[in-house]
């Protein structure tokens, strides 16, 4: 065979290999996934195989580990156990007619249902927030439970650890997780571990990736909750990570960026759910059952005036069939009557979630979005921007938070009735990747004090308009629609 044979043979084989892989990207992408993703992935392989190829293997898939996704059987199975004695005798007549179907569908999804004798309060300061935690542990008897996304000792953060470090001195048992690529990353991380075990708190990564110990999931899953439960009679949860509200980063402080977050302070029955979350998560990354750190609803004092709330906790994830998450903020976006206001960071929705807020526009309802002018995730926040277009013609009234603080709460309300604060965005990573935690709450109480922080965002932000927003210049329009289909590589 001479050189010219040869060459011609190996193109023809390197072309068959081309067209084989395209036809098996078609065929094996767009299995189990969502259009918009697949049509992402389909471009990546088609337009840079070779790279897009490799980060298919490396990302393509959103589900856990067989072994991990094994376990959420016997996870739900302990959430269930973990409310059992829930009272679930609810005055229905007061719901609005709407509210018993989403109830039912948080249930399924979640396994946890909902239940009254609740109160809860907003703290929308980012270091006070830290002090009522602290504050909380100090007075701990039996047991901590402190879960985040990102745990820093610092400054900031210093009174906390050294509450945690009392009451473990005073014969309490504190337990911590913090998600491993999250937290590694985060400046003066091996001080943090460091301290962890000096204090004696007992503490594991959530979603590690080591696989040289054996441990290993697709690398930009991660465990997004944000939660504190003390004695099981007080919890916290919300959008706030326990770090200096600069995150300690050298080109965040180089800009003066501040982080503006919003937690809830929860007592009442409905911490049994809150509760079992963690526990949910310890058993994960442990396989250690903590039954003894149980504590049943009816156990749990309950308030008893006409302020008391109706709560109820949801976890999502991609341990779960559905996104849970986003099915509650579509069934609430669908059930509102009057008014919708969303607060999110990384507001970068899905098409059904647009359709839902376009629609309750045509429909005659208010619609506010607060989402911060600058952002500290380029991609994704000209992604966010790629929707503003939409959004302003459909009706939606857009706040901007100015800087240098980027509004990093997570919340919504609609009408007088319902709101909901968690750790989810609204955004693809929130729906399909991050394990996140979610609590909807029925009182008047409750949204007066959510639309009292609405009030103060509104009074420091501007309005954009549509005529602004049509002089933006075309280079970042253009760059806006080029994230937003990135956005989709899930």
């Amino acid at each position: 065979m001479n050189a010219s044979q040869t060459t011609l043979w190996v193109w023809v084989i390197v072309t068959l290999i081309d067209l084989a892989v395209r036809i098996a990207a078609i065929i094996i992408i767009p299995r189990n996934r969502k259009p918009s993703a697949a049509m992402a992935w389909l471009l990546a392989v088609f337009l840079i195989p070779y790279i897009g190829i490799f980060f298919f293997l490396l990302i393509g898939s959103s589900k856990l580990p067989r072994k991990r996704r094994d376990k959420q059987e016997r996870i739900n199975r302990l959430i269930s156990e973990g409310v059992a004695g829930m009272n679930l005798d609810h005055d229905h007549t007061a719901w609005p007619a709407w509210f018993a179907s989403v109830v039912e569908l948080n249930t399924r999804l979640g396994a946890v249902p909902i239940i009254g004798g609740n109160t809860a309060r907003l703290i929308g300061d980012y270091n006070a927030s830290i002090a009522a935690m602290a504050a909380a542990i100090r007075t701990s008897t039996t047991f901590v439970h402190v879960e985040f996304y990102i745990v820093s000792f610092d400054e900031t953060t210093k009174d906390f650890f050294r509450a945690m470090e009392e009451a473990v001195t005073r014969g309490v048992t504190v337990r911590l997780m913090l998600d491993h690529i999250a937290s590694v990353r985060t400046v003066g991380h091996a001080e943090t571990c460091a301290e962890f075990d000096r204090i004696g708190v007992m503490w594991h990564y959530m979603l590690p990736v080591q696989p040289l110990k054996g441990k290993y999931q697709r690398p930009d899953l991660r465990n997004h909750r944000k939660l504190v439960v003390v004695d099981g009679r007080v919890g916290f949860m919300g959008s706030q990570n326990l770090i200096d509200r600069s995150y300690n980063s050298a080109k965040n402080l180089k800009r003066g960026l501040q982080w503006q977050e919003l937690m809830t302070e929860v007592t009442g029955p409905v911490i049994s759910g809150i509760n079992v979350i963690f526990l949910s998560d310890w058993y994960s990354e442990t396989d250690e059952i903590l039954s003894h750190e149980r504590v049943a609803a009816d156990t749990i004092l309950s308030e008893t005036s006409e302020h008391a709330l109706e709560c109820q906790v949801v976890p999502s994830g991609p341990g779960f069939d559905g996104e849970n998450n986003l099915r509650l903020f579509l069934a609430l976006l669908y059930s509102a009557q009057e008014r919708i206001i969303i607060t999110s960071p990384y507001f970068v929705p899905d098409e059904a979630m647009m359709y839902a807020i376009t629609s309750a526009c045509q429909r005659g309802l208010h619609v506010e979005l607060f989402v911060s002018e600058i952002g500290d995730q380029g991609a994704v926040y000209h992604a966010q921007r790629s929707y503003y277009a939409a959004l302003l013609e459909a009706g939606v009234h857009i706040w901007m938070y100015p800087p240098p603080f980027i509004l990093h709460a997570k919340h919504f309300s609609i009408d007088d009735d319902v709101a909901v604060i968690g750790s989810s965005n609204m955004d693809i990573r929130s729906f399909s990747l991050d394990l996140e935690v979610s609590l909807m709450v029925r009182g008047h109480t409750f949204v007066t004090q959510m639309r009292q922080v609405e009030d103060g965002y509104r009074q420091i932000s501007r309005e954009l308009t549509l005529a602004e927003w049509q002089k933006e210049p075309l280079r970042r329009t253009v760059l806006d629609g080029l994230a937003r289909l990135t956005s989709g590589l899930q």
